[in-house]
């Protein structure tokens, strides 16, 4: 046979009911989001089995193809090599003298020896063909059965990973809806600016990846609590996180001066302050990772900047080493997406 195993993934199914035996917490951002990235990994390990399998199985299936051209090919030689033998068996039994056969039948020795032979090579080659006959119909029969189960397997295998993708679909759109609807609640306008609530789904970062520093369309950004404020959607999400937290400490957001810039706007900065500005392109400002604050985060070593550097790697949020020294900047703090990731 074609050596198919069972349909189904085992992985696929275990990454499903991981995404749904335990439901997140819905006022926990970092938790939300966490939930929303294992959900789209999910959907994308199960679409990568889906894509694996049909090439699996389409390549089973050209095979199988490539072997009943072959057979077809086997039967039209073998009918081309029995035919001239069919045609003298045909002859012999319609000639009512019976033809070669006659002198056999009328006693004559050298004549009856000869027929003889003929008979015999007659008798052979008619137990040859009805042999290869016999051996090509069952390997016909066998490529069939072959063709049907692969068929057959095919589409209970597409069937199976086609439901298993879209509960992951649906699992990992509800997770991504409860978010963008927790963070309504905490004052970001998800749609601000007419974008829709996908600027806030963190699945969808490699998006923002795929665009020059400074050049970030508004689809990809997330806003703020604070108006006119922006990032990139996973480090929105855990800076609104981090806000919260620092709320509940001092009573009141995170106080936010400047977000992501584009590339106009980091070119202006760095000409009026020389120094204390990255060159243009090279900003974590342009790729929507960081941010300048104020409300007593730009002192240094205020109890809001002390708190901050305490917690804020709880929410993926640093204070860079450079911004310690070289240039001197205790406002300046940016999301670390690695670490991020491990939260």
């Amino acid at each position: 046979m074609l050596g198919l195993t069972s349909p189904g993934t085992a992985h696929a199914r275990s990454v499903t009911h991981g995404t749904t035996d335990r439901k997140p917490d819905p006022t926990n951002l970092t938790e939300l989001r966490r939930e929303a990235e294992k959900a789209s990994q999910a959907l994308a390990d199960a679409t990568k089995a889906l894509e694996k399998r049909q090439a699996t199985l389409a390549k089973a299936d050209k095979d199988l193809k490539v072997k009943l051209e072959q057979l077809r090919t086997a039967n039209l030689e073998l009918a081309k090599v029995r035919q001239p033998l069919a045609d003298l068996v045909q002859s012999l039994y319609q000639e009512p003298s019976g033809g070669d056969m006659a002198p056999f039948m009328n006693g004559d020795d050298d004549a009856s020896l000869r027929a003889l032979s003929d008979m015999t090579y007659l008798v052979s080659g008619r137990d040859e063909i009805l042999a290869d006959a016999g051996r090509l119909y069952q390997q016909e029969q066998k490529l069939a059965a072959e063709a049907q189960e692969l068929r057959a397997t095919k589409l209970l295998v597409e069937a199976q990973l086609s439901v298993e993708i879209d509960t992951l679909r649906k699992r990992s759109a509800t997770v991504v809806k409860a978010l963008s609807q927790t963070l309504v609640k905490l004052g970001v306008r998800v749609n601000r600016g007419g974008r829709s609530g996908a600027a806030c789904d963190p699945t969808r970062i490699g998006s923002a990846e795929q665009y020059p520093n400074g050049l970030l369309p508004e689809d990809v950004l997330c806003p703020l609590q604070q108006r006119g404020r922006e990032l990139r959607a996973d480090a929105a999400i855990a800076f609104v996180a981090l806000s919260e937290a620092y709320r509940k400490q001092f009573g009141k957001p995170i106080c936010v001066t400047d977000s992501y810039r584009n590339l106009a706007q980091q070119q202006s900065i760095f000409y009026r302050r020389p120094g204390f500005a990255a060159v243009p392109g090279r900003s974590n400002h342009g790729l929507g990772l960081a941010v300048d604050l104020c409300g007593g985060v730009q002192v240094f070593r205020s109890v809001q900047f002390n708190w901050l550097e305490a917690n804020g790697k709880r929410f993926g949020w640093i204070h860079p080493a450079w911004a310690y020294s070289s240039p001197f900047e205790p406002w300046h703090w940016e999301y670390d997406p690695k670490l991020g990731s491990l939260l």
